[in-house]
């Protein structure tokens, strides 16, 4: 049985993440990017100011709601969005990209991040201008929202939107126990074992119980422990690797030499094709950028439009530093650390290490710091890894939300922490599989949102500029339902 499933997953995933749907992802990114001028760049000091700049400057973007808003502050949804991205992918899928596709996948997980930045962004726009208030009053929002008021507001789009938001629930569903859940709790367990000798059950136990603590408590308790652990671990993992990058600083230039002449590699590989190494290093950078960022899966959103912003752009602009912060920061500097530190043949793009692709950072961080290096990155991924079962458990609570009502989100819930244990004791290479499977399919229906509603991200990031940066006098376009633009263009100011 487990033979024909992992058959039947294996072709679904060539299907997948085939090259048109890279293309598709990357196209999409493209798309957003010329409807809105090149916002990642025309605006860049505006929305570097306005998200990490904010954070030190305006106490509203860091302020918490009060007890009886269920709404959370624009700088705690960043943190979820955040703990839910940067996870195994900035550490072991680096080293899974540059073992497979070599050093050049680098090059190519940049450009699905640059482009990635506007599919981020326009998904956080449409979350927002398409999100409700459940009967708790929480905000609900997310691809299948846009899907199903947005594409199916269209004539005769009814019908394909409500299936497609249906669709996507149902594959972020069962995202979130692969990606979210027992292929990150795995992670921590093997590394765990490895560094620390600590039993694999031990690890399950301790994991499901303190998660059942912070996932029962709602997004608002999620929000509250991942606003403080998510600046800790990302601060203190860039700290080490730049500390390794120091010290090799004088191998940084072939590093990036190496980077850009994999990334465009015409020797034919192992007697194939002429251009196979392009493909190898094109096809693992970009599977491997789109699992440590998710732009184009439509999964951060949805703690996104958890978020008490009334601007929809506002929040995109946080869409556009996760995806900066997340691949442009995080992975390359993993990348650039295993470069550096003579595990990879730099002239080849070989991998000179016996160690597999889970240990290769720690290899790199021991060339530093000796014994201590492994033990920094396995409580680097814990620390990494269990904040994506944390924001992923918000995911997979809106997902079924969505598709049985809110009463059902307390029994998704506890199996969801269930399977926090079943991760950690349990052979998974099927659920890594099937986790790249469910990312892609989860893509689908959402690119298929986003390239329909282009023109309301179009318009809606004009209103933006015209009012906020440009100083003309429009009415802002905040929400798709009258009821809810009335209600958020009340106290709008600067700060929103």
């Amino acid at each position: 049985m487990i033979k024909i499933i992992e058959q039947v997953n294996k072709a679904v995933n060539n299907f997948v993440w085939g090259i048109p749907m890279l293309i598709l992802m990357v196209g999409t990114g493209i798309l957003m990017t010329i409807l809105t001028k090149g916002f990642q760049l025309s605006h860049i000091g505006y929305w570097f100011k306005h998200t990490l700049g904010s954070i030190f400057t305006d106490k509203h973007i860091t302020k918490h709601t009060d007890r009886e808003d269920k709404s959370i502050s624009q700088f705690q949804s960043l943190c979820t969005a955040l703990a839910a991205t940067i996870g195994t992918g900035n550490i072991v899928g680096v080293a899974t990209a540059l073992i497979s596709g070599g050093p050049g996948a680098i090059f190519w997980m940049w450009i699905v991040a640059f482009f990635g930045m506007m599919t981020n962004y326009s998904e956080n726009v449409l979350g927002i201008y398409y999100r409700r208030k459940n009967e708790s009053g929480e905000w609900s929002g997310g691809a299948m929202y846009y899907l199903r008021d947005g594409l199916g507001a269209k004539k005769h789009m009814k019908q394909a939107g409500a299936i497609l938001a249906t669709l996507f629930s149902l594959f972020c569903l069962l995202a979130s126990f692969g990606i979210g859940n027992m292929s990150q709790v795995n992670s921590i367990a093997g590394n765990m074992n490895s560094a620390f000798h600590v039993p694999h059950f031990i690890t399950g136990i301790v994991l499901m119980l303190i998660a059942a603590l912070v996932i029962l408590g709602g997004i608002k308790r999620i929000a509250s422990v991942t606003e403080k652990l998510v600046p800790f671990m990302a601060i203190a993992y860039v700290v080490g690797a730049l500390v390794i990058c120091g010290v090799n600083y004088s191998k940084l230039g072939a590093a990036f030499m190496a980077i850009f002449r994999g990334a465009f590699h015409l020797k034919a590989v192992g007697g194939g094709f002429v251009g196979a190494g392009i493909k190898l290093a094109l096809t693992w950078g970009m599977k491997r950028g789109v699992f440590s960022n998710e732009a184009g899966l439509g999964s951060s959103v949805m703690v996104h439009s958890s978020s008490n912003v009334r601007e929809p752009v506002r929040q995109g602009m946080w869409g556009i530093f996760e995806v900066f912060a997340d691949t442009i920061v995080v992975c390359t500097l993993t990348a650039l650390t295993v470069l550096s530190s003579g595990l990879v043949d730099l002239n080849t793009g070989k991998v000179l290490s016996s160690a597999p692709d889970s240990s290769l950072v720690g290899e790199a961080f021991r060339s530093v710091f000796g014994s201590y290096g492994p033990m920094f990155i396995a409580v680097a991924l814990l620390l990494f890894a269990f904040s994506t079962v944390l924001g992923w458990s918000h995911y997979g609570s809106k997902a079924i939300e969505y598709l049985f009502g809110e009463k059902a989100t307390n029994i998704y819930k506890v199996i969801f922490v269930i399977f926090i244990f079943c991760g950690a004791t349990m052979s998974l290479d099927l659920a890594w599989d099937l986790s790249d499977t469910f990312n892609g399919l989860m893509a689908i229906p959402n690119l298929i949102g986003v390239i329909t509603l282009s023109p309301v991200v179009y318009r809606i990031t004009k209103n933006y500029v015209d009012r906020r940066i440009k100083g003309k006098t429009e009415k802002p376009m905040l929400s798709a339902f009258p009821d809810i633009q009335r209600m958020q263009e009340k106290g709008l100011d600067e700060s929103d």
